[in-house]
């Protein structure tokens, strides 16, 4: 029983970055397996989630304060501002990337009166567009 409250343990103290496996896991099968276009976006955008997550966990160190300079503190009391950098910058992406995806989705399904991405190949072959 050793083996597995030691297991337990390291779940518990990583317990973020299994939560950002977990949840990239479940957007990848998500955009994967789907057919709806749609779906295949909001699975990116889970992706997109747990990424931010794992970066913004990795950032932070316990102890260490926000990186705003305050007199007599050594420069490793503080916390990197790079991953919390990287993270807003990937948020403004990610949702400028949903947007477009969105307004092209709308598009083809002006075009093809279905989301579906198996009846939009099937349309494309009937119609010598593919």
């Amino acid at each position: 029983m050793q083996g597995t409250s030691g297991l337990i343990e390291i779940i518990i103290n990583n317990r973020y970055t299994f939560t950002a496996v977990i949840l990239f896991v479940a957007g990848f099968s998500n955009m994967m397996l789907q057919q709806n276009l749609i779906k295949k976006v909001i699975g990116f955008n889970i992706m997109d989630s747990a990424t931010f997550l794992f970066l913004a966990t990795r950032g932070y160190v316990e102890g260490r304060v926000a990186a705003v300079l305050q007199e007599g503190l050594p420069a490793d009391a503080y916390v990197n501002p790079i991953p919390a950098g990287l993270v807003l910058t990937g948020i403004v992406v990610s949702v400028s990337v949903t947007a477009f995806s969105f307004a092209l989705i709308q598009r083809v399904y002006r075009r093809y009166n279905t989301v579906n991405l198996k009846e939009i190949l099937l349309i494309m072959r009937e119609e010598g567009e593919c």
